[in-house]
């Protein structure tokens, strides 16, 4: 059975939310997935390198799990070895867009992964590594994928952009948004839905994933109405791009630039059996202080998937991390407070973050020195929930195809005051200059962008299903 997007334009404006609820738990009916824990050693399909100790597939291709020395001099962490995903391929995320009587539609995926922490997710039409798409593993073709490998119709977005630095060995995914004029039928395990409703469900925790949410920060300014007023309007205003900003673009783009010419880090892969305070036991490689991450290994049964079952390892984090931008309005603009922050998986050494970007946990250990700065504002605001000042918070997961059962915490605080003044490692973005930088390649990192797209949803429409915040559990100074 199919749908075009005029099929759910003819249920009303604005149906029910519950709509797309009652869609993933029918997709999830019948597309099962079956999740099992496997020792590392007895992954089907996948070897140890005697040689190395690094993990890879038998075919050669979808990633290898290796070890990285990280040497930064003159920093409180000096150097580190941990073990990484190196996934050179370069993958394709991509929504497509139609204008249905002037509102925009959006084809979205009902898709599970294995790290997923609670089933199917609203996913990008296309959400493929190089190796999906060339049917390395052997399975049916990937729907839609025509429509961006040579792009067919008008291109709004493409980029490409990278993902976690701290877990990915300077792995990247072409970005991309194609906006279509033919009708375009809905296959099974895929929606047309309105843009507004998608960027409602942000608010929903674990319901939008990673991919999605990626690809929609890059999207531009869609016309639409604009919210009648407080926070969300002014949000809607601040991405115009004829309005002022604390720093010119130029100003930025040289900060940035100076600091990858100046920061002194050097990352090499090397034999995974070569990383220091790690230990492969119990099936699993983790860290000695039972901090950061595991590596496990998972089986997977599933049905409704291009491949009906497979095998593979994936990365586990511990705990919960938080992410939260502090946003002010300068010369009545939004402006967010970005850091100019060091990973030693990005291409090109630095991207701009979120203000705080961590597991609060994984510092407890480290030198005051080392914990980033801005952490303990933002934990102590949302213990106090001032009202007001909180104007987004929701737990997310992170992608699952890689990760089991990552999560974290997405904040957005306003604030009257600059907290770092004159801080060389922190500057104050408007708006419509992130919008600007999305255009590009490499300027703000995968955490930063998934936050840029709940900051636009609050000017798109009603947060559905905003959770109580009962429900969203408080990080404390020693949480993890």
């Amino acid at each position: 059975m199919t749908a075009s997007a005029t099929d759910d334009r003819t249920r009303g404006e604005e149906p029910a939310i519950i709509d797309v609820h009652d869609w993933l738990q029918e997709v999830a009916g019948h597309t099962s997935m079956e999740v099992t824990r496997l020792p590392l050693e007895e992954l089907p399909g996948w070897r140890t390198d005697p040689a190395t100790g690094n993990l890879r597939h038998d075919s050669g291709g979808f990633f290898t799990v290796e070890g990285l020395d990280v040497r930064r001099p003159g920093e409180p962490v000096p150097a580190w070895t941990q073990p990484i995903i190196n996934q050179p391929e370069t993958g394709i995320l991509g929504i497509l867009l139609k204008r249905v009587d002037g509102v925009p539609y959006v084809l979205m995926q009902a898709k599970n992964e294995p790290g997923n922490p609670d089933g199917p997710q609203v996913s990008p039409t296309v959400q493929a590594t190089r190796s999906n798409y060339t049917r390395v593993h052997q399975g049916r073709a990937v729907p839609y994928l025509e429509f961006f490998r040579e792009p067919r119709g008008r291109v709004l977005a493409d980029t490409r952009q990278s993902e976690q630095g701290a877990w990915f060995y300077r792995k990247r995914n072409r970005n991309m948004v194609v906006e279509v004029a033919e009708r375009v039928p809905a296959a099974e395990g895929f929606r047309w839905l309105p843009l507004a409703r998608v960027y409602g469900l942000l608010a929903v925790p674990d319901r939008v994933n990673m991919d999605a949410r990626t690809v929609l920060s890059c999207l531009p300014p869609q016309r639409g109405a604009e919210p009648a007023g407080g926070f969300a309007a002014a949000v809607a205003r601040s991405r115009d791009a004829s309005r002022g900003a604390r720093h010119e673009l130029g100003e930025i783009l040289s900060w940035l630039s100076g600091a990858r010419s100046t920061a002194d880090v050097r990352a090499a892969l090397v034999p995974l059996d070569r990383v220091r305070g790690w230990r492969r036991s119990g099936g699993r490689i983790s860290h000695e202080s039972g901090r950061f991450f595991d590596v496990i290994g998972v089986r997977v049964e599933a049905r409704g998937r291009e491949v009906s079952g497979w095998s593979q390892p994936m990365l586990a984090p511990v705990g919960t991390g938080l992410v939260a931008f502090l946003v002010r309005r300068i010369g009545g603009v939004v402006h967010a407070l970005v850091r100019a922050r060091v990973d030693p998986g990005y291409t090109d050494v630095v991207e701009l973050a979120p203000t705080v970007q961590c597991t609060p946990g994984n510092y407890d250990h480290l030198p005051p020195a080392a914990r980033p700065p801005l952490v303990d504002l933002v934990v102590d605001t949302l213990a106090g929930a001032a009202p007001g000042r909180v104007r987004f918070d929701t737990v997310l997961s992170e992608e699952g195809g890689r990760f089991h059962h990552a999560r974290n915490r997405y904040v957005v605080v306003e604030t009257d005051d600059d907290p770092l003044p004159g801080h060389p490692g922190f500057r104050w973005l408007a708006l419509h200059q992130i919008d600007e930088l999305l255009r590009h390649s490499y300027y703000l990192n995968v955490e930063a962008r998934s936050l840029t797209a709940c900051l636009h949803g609050l000017a798109h429409g009603p947060a559905y299903g905003v959770p109580s915040r009962a429900r969203v559990p408080l990080l404390t100074a020693g949480a993890r």
